[in-house]
């Protein structure tokens, strides 16, 4: 019993073998265009593969060519080409007002025995004038690189 038939319109059999063939892509999505064109189910289809053929020809898992088969049927031929985007949102920890006071802090005179500020004595002071309650050197560096 199939869980997931790929069936391939003649147009996206045209998109697929065209990647395949020329131009710059993606490795998964290369692979991803070649599951489908092999596990195809359509019409169009000459020789169809099963998935073990498949997973031993491209040096691939069965799970990988099960997930872009489910992709297919469930979400659509672009999401199965191309994955899926990150969905995940992450929050913003210097807002305009804290890189304001960062950027000042930075421009000021650096502390005593020191001749020029660096990115961790930038992170504690910020810290310590509660500016923010915590940040490290990698964020203040981003801060600082918007800024010429």
């Amino acid at each position: 019993m199939q869980k997931y038939k790929v069936t391939l319109t003649e147009e996206e059999r045209l998109v697929l073998k065209k990647i395949l063939s020329k131009g710059s892509h993606r490795s998964q999505k290369v692979l991803n265009a070649l599951i489908l064109l092999n596990c195809d189910d359509g019409d169009f289809q000459t020789n169809r593969l099963i998935n073990e053929e498949v997973a031993g020809v491209l040096n691939i898992s069965m799970k990988k060519i099960d997930r872009v088969k489910k992709r297919f049927v469930e979400e659509g031929f672009e999401t199965a080409l191309n994955g899926r985007k990150g969905e995940r949102v992450y929050k913003k920890k210097a807002d305009g007002d804290f890189e304001a006071h960062l950027v000042a802090l930075s421009c000021s005179k650096p502390p005593e025995g020191f001749s020029r500020w660096s990115l961790r004595l930038l992170a504690d002071r910020v810290v310590e004038l509660n500016y923010i309650d915590n940040i490290s050197h990698e964020t203040v560096r981003r801060v600082l690189k918007k800024t010429n």
